[in-house]
């Protein structure tokens, strides 16, 4: 087998999931096909065979082939690589963050772009943790639940994505973000006991930052209008918000004034039923110890 010029072996396709091309995304698939037709081009132009090229970027022949033919998306180490051997000046490493979005599911990535630009979140979560809390260990056991079972791509680009929304807590300036849990989803032993360990000291964690407030909402405190289900209202800059729940509106995000109102009403109550931020701080203290 060839080996790349740090000496390792090449990988191959199978060594890369969660890059397939979603056949449904139109505008994802348009982004890979044009990368890897401009990787082609650049690749012949410089007088290389696919299998020549694999083995100086240390990829297989195959993934080459796929790459360019627009049926798999590269990672960024694969275009800088490529983008180093091909001598284009950065004009391929400038791909990288299109193809990075590319990866994950259109419906994802507008979720993220309104993440993005959100000056304020606001998150009730019933069931399940919030995504932009949960750790990467407990977000694969957590997806590995659906039904139907999710492919190993599948379920690599879903745990990616997820992921990839975190940066929200690095932005600056920061966004104001809060959330309430139910008690449920601090004790539900997702992945087992020490992945759930593990969750609830990244929660004591991200619960000390400034922009940051976690409260939790006692299983002892019944009446609350939480019970439709979850609630989330993201406010950007310009005054605009959206927001969504799980019952009502069809599930579909909302953007009426008349229908926000209802959700921030809700949210204002159930804030006000929950434990504060530092009660509910000492109770996921408490709930790691009894883990």
């Amino acid at each position: 087998m060839s080996v790349d010029t740090d000496g390792t072996e090449p990988r191959t396709e199978t060594d890369e999931p969660g890059w397939e091309v979603d056949p449904d995304d139109e505008s994802g698939a348009a982004v890979v096909a044009t990368v890897g037709r401009q990787l082609r081009l650049r690749r012949e132009a410089a007088g290389l065979r696919a299998a020549e090229f694999g083995q100086a970027i240390g990829y297989g022949e195959d993934l080459v082939y796929k790459v360019e033919s627009g049926t798999r998306i590269p990672r960024q180490e694969y275009l800088d690589k490529a983008d180093r051997v091909l001598r284009a000046e950065g004009m391929i490493s400038a791909m990288k963050q299109d193809v990075a979005e590319v990866r994950y599911p259109k419906r994802v990535r507008d979720l993220a772009r309104m993440e993005a630009r959100a000056v304020e979140l606001l998150s009730y979560g019933s069931h399940n943790l919030h995504g932009l809390l949960q750790t990467e260990e407990y977000a694969r056991a957590l997806l590995s639940t659906r039904r139907p079972a999710l492919s190993d791509d599948e379920l690599a680009q879903a745990v990616a994505a997820r992921m990839a929304r975190r940066s929200i807590l690095d932005r600056s300036p920061a966004p104001e973000l809060s959330f309430v849990q139910e008690e449920v989803t601090l004790r539900r032993p997702v992945g087992g006991k020490m992945v759930l360990r593990r969750q609830l000291q990244h929660l004591l964690q991200v619960g000390q930052l400034r922009n940051v407030e976690i409260q939790v909402m006692p299983t002892s405190h019944g009446d609350h209008p939480g019970t439709s289900g979850r609630i989330q209202v993201l406010k950007f800059g310009d005054g605009t918000s959206v927001g969504r729940t799980d019952e009502e509106f069809g599930g579909r995000p909302v953007s009426d004034p008349r229908q926000l109102r209802i959700l921030e009403l809700r949210y204002g109550i159930i804030r006000a039923e929950a434990l504060n931020a530092r009660e509910s701080l000492a109770f996921i203290e408490e709930a790691l110890g009894e883990t």
